[in-house]
């Protein structure tokens, strides 16, 4: 191979040798061409950026994306191959044979191509801006082969390339001034002028990492167990420190797994950073909660456990990922368990006055697993450890999904005991060094060891994604025995374990088994005064706030009260209220403070409560804001959650009269089955209720004052970064009118990286029994009379805050003479970029109103969209008024999206994850 540093491709001459060890007589071949990926903005790579909401790939220049161009393929005999790329996979090849390969028989075969390396930007992997190239997945590789079939999995950036294990040779051509290093052996090494030719080695890889340099970053450790590579990043760690912890972590991994087959190995930068220990890199650094030796540490085993693994099991990397993060977390929970069994999740900040009231932080470093998993459990987002890595959302690929594997295999550990489950990893680790293996291996091995069952861990805990919760029933003393009645509340029968304690120590634990409904125990007291269930969290278990009950004493088993300030991680000992300091603002109140309370802990809850006073500045009065909500989240349905509320409010709407909000609700959320897919709907039905009070500034009348609207939504809506589709529509019905309206959203990037906004709206009342323009259509500007949208000055009819804009009813950002339609009107709305984040808009529509014509207006102009839907600024151009210039002020016509709401924003950052 040749590489071409300017043009960043690479030359490659490449023969494969084929020996066919199944049963099957093979007709064609199958290769991996993962770099091919890159080649287009279609590809189930590109898919998979749109879908998480990742721009830079889309917006990317064609000579940074990669892309390989086969030259020719040819059998043993030199005749010419021909091969095809499978519809929706273009980053796999198919070579039809012209003989047959058999049983027991090899086969060769040469290929002739170039690499073009992608960018690093889209996925760290390709050539960077200091001129260094990050090699992964890059070559033709034979693809794994299972019962006579070869393995289809295309490129989406989950580093889980199935291929079949192969020997390497490989010689590499570079100039003189770029440094090699790989995870092959680096045989000779041969001055070629003004380039240096390597030779490389390897027997029995997956797949082999390459990285050239031209400057080298890398290190090598060598101990007993292996030569180690490594470019981790971290000055504040010396020399002496990070030798022997490389040292100790890949000692101690050994004694866990068994001796490392391959000899050598890379724990790189990239690695890591695509894969960090969640949790350190989210913490700024200036806080410095931990040891810089402890994050090297963490930092190191993680990286290095992941690339051993995979060097390592030789299973199909998509679908039975979770065997690789089960072993990698549970060795990472056994390490912290044996080193740093005082390290606290948050590190030292646990120590700081003003936090050690919180529970968030006096938790263990390992507790962050099961409270991550149930981040996504209470959310009703968690998958099935079990499902190929490409089926999940990117949160529980990279995160939760990772963390319940590990703490499903300690639960496993925790309910064999007797080392079974160490020793099992430690036999499939070396079986895995002699052939191909799958999750039927594991599964074999493990109950070889034990007379349990265990298919309950397999069939429920891997395979579905039931939860657990049981909860103590009545419990009833005996002499020196008691009766236990303990409740399955989900049905998903799985063991729990039940304790007695006294003072915090326990005095016995018995694991329960069959616990199908309400099943009675009798256990042994000693002289145990409390029982817990899952008192060590061994069981991952979806509500920990039940496990607890008293054996003697009349008193009910009632939480006590506690007040946190900001906000906590749930604590299940407690019914936690958290305060916290807010503010709002609007023209009429200013920017007013007050003190929020509420339940919400990181963790979702079935019921929520959040009461807000705050103080008026400019009017001196109270206002503020409740709301109470509870979710009942329904598993494995389409219908996914319902959700009743109740709500009220009261703010000013103009500088001397308010407005009192009251609205009971309840909404239908449906979801699609893939997860993956950013697919719902929402059914909404709600009372809305408003009493304002008479002002000077504002003309009100007895329809308007005191009103009550019933309100029926249905909103459907797809979305990622290349294309958003909304659709809903909206029945308003009352005493004085009643009202039917509907609006389409279409938005689309295009390959070119032109992007278009369409938007139609109509809407017609069904009947009018009032004269007020209040409850009419809006075409600049909606009324807003159900108090949906976040106006800073809503009875501004000049001035700047008269120039919010909002997206609603007619859409139009001129202003036109006549504002209402109190009949019909039906809009139509377009923006399209002409450069990056400039575009140009238009607006078009009919409007009717009693007693006159129907009207058709117009408008256009430029629109900034520096943040979608949250900082915009339109300049109107031309409309059906004329020119937007002439008649002076036109600073007065310029229209903005402003939005504050620290909510909305953090939405805008998240969403890439669920």
């Amino acid at each position: 191979m040749d590489v071409d540093y300017d043009a960043k491709v690479l030359k490659v001459k490449q023969e494969i040798i084929f020996h066919n060890q199944s049963q099957d007589t093979l007709n064609s071949f199958v290769l991996n061409d993962w770099n091919n990926a890159y080649s287009d903005k279609n590809t189930p790579l590109a898919k998979r950026f749109s879908d998480e909401y990742i721009r830079a790939f889309h917006l990317a220049k064609n000579e940074e994306r990669g892309s390989t161009n086969i030259l020719s393929i040819t059998d043993q005999n030199r005749r010419s191959l021909n091969w095809t790329r499978p519809e929706k996979h273009p980053d796999i090849v198919t070579v039809q044979l012209k003989n047959p390969i058999y049983p027991n028989h090899k086969f060769s075969f040469f290929i002739r191509y170039t690499v073009k390396i992608p960018n690093a930007k889209f996925t760290r992997f390709g050539y960077d801006d200091k001129g260094n190239f990050n090699l992964k997945d890059w070559y033709l590789s034979p693809t794994r082969l299972e019962k006579g079939k070869f393995i289809l999995y295309s490129n989406e950036n989950l580093d889980d390339i199935a291929n079949a294990i192969s020997d390497y040779e490989l010689t590499l051509t570079v100039p003189q001034d770029v440094a090699v290093t790989s995870d092959l052996y680096i045989g000779n090494k041969t001055d070629k002028g003004e380039k240096t030719e390597y030779f490389l080695i390897g027997q029995q890889f997956n797949n082999f990492n390459l990285v050239l340099e031209k400057q080298k970053s890398f290190e090598v450790y060598r101990n007993s167990v292996a030569e180690i590579s490594t470019n981790f990043k971290d000055h504040r760690v010396t020399d002496i420190q990070k030798t022997l912890l490389i040292d100790n972590i890949t000692r101690y991994t050994a004694d866990k797994l068994g001796h490392y087959p391959n000899g050598k190995i890379m724990v790189t930068q990239v690695d890591y950073d695509r894969n960090p220990v969640y949790g350190l890199n989210q913490l700024p650094s200036f806080l410095r909660p931990f040891p810089d030796s402890f994050l090297f540490e963490m930092r190191f085993l993680k990286t290095y456990l992941y690339a051993n693994l995979k060097n390592t099991l030789k299973l199909d990397p998509r679908k039975d990922a979770w065997i690789y993060d089960a072993i990698q977390m549970h060795i990472m929970m056994q390490y912290v368990k044996e080193f740093h069994l005082d390290k606290k999740m948050m590190g030292d900040l646990s120590n700081w006055g003003i936090l050690k009231g919180h529970h968030l932080f006096q938790l263990d470093f390992n507790d962050k697993y099961n409270y991550l998993y149930l981040l996504m459990a209470r959310k009703n987002l968690d998958q099935p450890i079990g499902n190929p890595k490409d089926e999940m959302i990117k949160f529980n690929e990279q995160i939760a999904g990772k963390y319940r594997a590990g703490l499903s295999i300690a639960y496993l550990e925790d309910y064999l005991n007797d080392d079974i489950l160490n020793q099992s990893i430690t036999e499939f680790y070396q079986l895995n060094t002699k052939q191909q293996t799958n999750r039927n291996d594991f599964e074999t091995l493990l109950k070889a060891k034990t007379d349990k069952d265990i298919s309950w861990f397999f069939d429920t805990v891997v395979d579905t994604r039931d939860i657990i919760d049981y909860k103590f029933g009545s419990v009833k003393q005996e002499n020196d025995s008691i009766q236990i009645k303990v409740k399955n509340r989900t049905g998903t029968t799985v063991p729990i374990a039940v304790y007695g304690l006294n003072n915090n120590e326990v005095i016995f634990k018995k694991w329960l088994e069959n616990v199908k409904v309400d099943t009675t125990f009798t256990i042994a007291t000693g002289n145990a005064e409390r029982l817990a269930l899952n008192y060590n969290n061994e069981t991952p278990e979806y509500n920990l706030r039940n496990n607890w009950k008293k054996i003697n004493g009349w008193l009910p088993n009632q939480k006590p009260f506690k007040f946190t300030f900001f906000q906590d991680i749930e604590n299940p000992k407690y019914n936690q209220v958290f305060y916290v300091p807010s503010f709002v603002f609007n023209l009429y109140d200013g920017f007013s403070p007050g003190l929020r309370f509420h339940n919400k802990s990181l963790l979702e809850k079935p019921l929520i409560f959040d009461v807000s006073p705050t103080y008026s500045v400019k009017t001196g009065t109270l206002i503020g804001s409740f709301s109470l909500a509870y979710n009942n989240y329904i598993r494995d349905q389409d219908l996914y959650n319902v959700r009743y509320f109740l709500s009220g409010s009261t703010y000013h709407y103009a500088p001397d009269a308010r407005y009192i909000k009251f609205v009971p609700s309840v909404q239908f959320r449906i979801r699609d089955e893939n997860l993956r897919k950013n697919k719902k709907q929402f059914i909404t039905l709600r009372q809305v209720m408003v009493k304002r009070e008479q002002s000077s500034y504002v003309i009100t009348d007895e329809q308007n004052e005191n009103y009550s609207v019933f309100n029926a939504r249905y909103t459907k809506y797809e979305a990622e970064i290349t294309k958003h589709y909304s659709f809903n529509t909206d029945i308003q019905i009352a005493n004085s009118f009643g009202k039917v309206s509907g609006e389409v959203q279409f938005r689309r990037l295009f390959n070119n990286n032109r992007r278009i906004n369409l938007r139609l709206f109509a809407g017609a009342f069904m009947y009018r029994g009032t004269k007020s323009e209040f409850f009419s259509f809006g075409l600049d500007r909606p009324t807003d009379y159900l108090f949906d949208h976040n106006f800073y000055g809503r009875s501004e009819n000049s001035g700047l805050f008269s120039q919010q804009y909002i997206m609603a009813e007619g859409g139009f950002k001129s202003i036109f003479e006549t504002r209402y339609a109190n009949q019909w009107m039906t809009t139509i709305n377009g923006s399209f970029n002409i450069w990056n984040w400039v575009e140009v808009y238009g607006d078009a529509g009919l409007f009717k109103n009693q007693y006159k014509n129907t009207r058709f207006v117009y408008d256009s102009g430029i629109k900034l969209n520096l943040l979608p839907d949250y900082f915009e600024l339109y300049f109107p151009v031309y409309s059906s008024n004329g020119l937007e210039f002439e008649n002076g002020n036109y600073s007065e016509k310029i229209r903005f999206v402003v939005t504050i709401s620290p909510g909305t924003l953090i939405n805008l950052f998240t969403r890439k994850w669920f």
